[in-house]
């Protein structure tokens, strides 16, 4: 008899997904291109409302708002300094690797690898994520450990992976360098070399770091013809049958959140859990945070392991709902096994349509940035 109830339950359930998919596909088709071209053309709070879940706190994609620490003039000097420390390898132990080393200019502030190379080429744990549009920021490294840029700059340097530098031998070590005193005179006022001086530069510098302007950011700005009619289904698709807005919204797509995708590797070579590791509350294991979408196209391998080289892949895993992998026997009871979130629902995308919300992926990467080395203080 319950066999019977369980298979009828879920015949309902197959049925009202094929019915839901169904409607957002029919949302996606009722518009023609001209016709999307004019619904997005006008204010943003004339359009169509976004496929969200109850609950969830989104704000409308807009364009990038400039940052409030670029071409400031009071802060110039710091910035000056951070960039100059940011460049020089002389901040690892080993004199070999500087931050610009996993976070290259003309590589969108990333390195295009899965995981980082630190010191005696060790290898990371985790992608290295852009530093484009840091200012914007709320916590820091996939997991949130940092609440502050000032924080994050420490990290990377003391951290025997990474840079191996002490922090207490730094300011001693970069006081042996003339060059660098007259700097910390005109950001500080004297010149005094202290980790919190380092690292406070170190974030102002980051803080400064923007992309070019986008074709998404021309089109939200009133230029009707900046995106194509490929890109403009992708933004409708995005906003709706795709459901992305559920986690990557506003100016910088993203909700600075952190979700579970599934992509945890518990109990496996690349068990990774995330979020837990800082908060060690069962509900956050597995968890990473949000990544911005801008510049996307520019900053793969993608996800916190960097182990997805392809765009089409993963959208393919989104279409399907993302990852649920089921507990081995050894894992069934264990309470720290991660539940997928729930947001994620398979979509039902055509081929068609995933090709479109990559052309609106591509609209928000701009053209390389490059950035000119400065000469290190010697």
């Amino acid at each position: 008899m319950k066999t019977r109830q369980n298979k009828s339950v879920n015949i309902i359930l197959i049925l009202a997904t094929l019915l839901w998919c169904g409607f957002i596909t029919y949302q996606r088709c009722q518009y023609t291109a001209d016709e999307l071209r004019e619904i997005y053309s006008k204010p943003s709070s004339e359009w169509p409302s976004p496929n969200v879940d109850e609950g969830i706190v989104w704000e409308e994609i807009a364009p990038i708002p400039p940052s409030p620490y670029k071409d400031v003039d009071s802060l110039q000097t710091l910035v000056d300094l951070g960039k100059v420390l940011f460049f020089d390898p002389r901040l690892s132990s080993s004199g070999q690797i500087s931050c610009s080393s996993c976070h290259d200019p003309q590589l969108s502030w990333s390195n295009g690898r899965t995981v980082g190379i630190g010191h005696d080429h060790q290898l990371g744990q985790r992608n290295t994520p852009s530093l484009f549009y840091t200012w914007a920021g709320k916590s820091f490294f996939w997991d949130g450990r940092a609440n502050s840029l000032e924080d994050q700059a420490k990290q990377p340097v003391a951290n025997p992976v990474e840079m191996h530098q002490g922090l207490d031998d730094l300011p001693a070590k970069l006081d042996q360098i003339p060059g660098y005193h007259p700097y910390f005179e005109e950001a500080f006022g004297d010149g005094q070399i202290t980790v919190d001086r380092i690292a406070s530069a170190l974030a102002y510098f980051q803080r400064t770091l923007e992309g070019r302007t986008s074709d998404l950011d021309k089109f939200l700005k009133g230029k009707k013809d900046a995106i194509s009619d490929e890109t403009l289904r992708g933004l409708h698709l995005f906003r709706t049958k795709a459901r992305c807005m559920n986690c990557h919204n506003g100016p910088f797509l993203t909700d600075n959140k952190f979700h579970n995708l599934g992509l945890h590797y518990f109990g496996r070579k690349y068990e990774d859990l995330g979020r837990y590791n800082i908060t060690k509350d069962t509900a956050d294991v597995g968890k990473f945070k949000t990544p911005t979408l801008r510049e996307v196209m520019r900053t793969g391998p993608w996800m916190h392991n960097g182990l997805f080289h392809s765009m089409e892949g993963i959208m393919n895993m989104y279409d399907h709902g993302m990852a649920r992998p089921k507990p081995r026997p050894e894992f069934k009871d264990d309470p720290l096994w991660p539940t997928t979130s729930e947001i994620l629902k398979p979509l039902g995308l055509t081929q068609e349509e995933k090709e479109d919300l990559m052309a609106f992926l591509q609209s928000m990467t701009t053209t390389i940035y490059r950035m000119p080395r400065p000469e290190l203080p010697q």
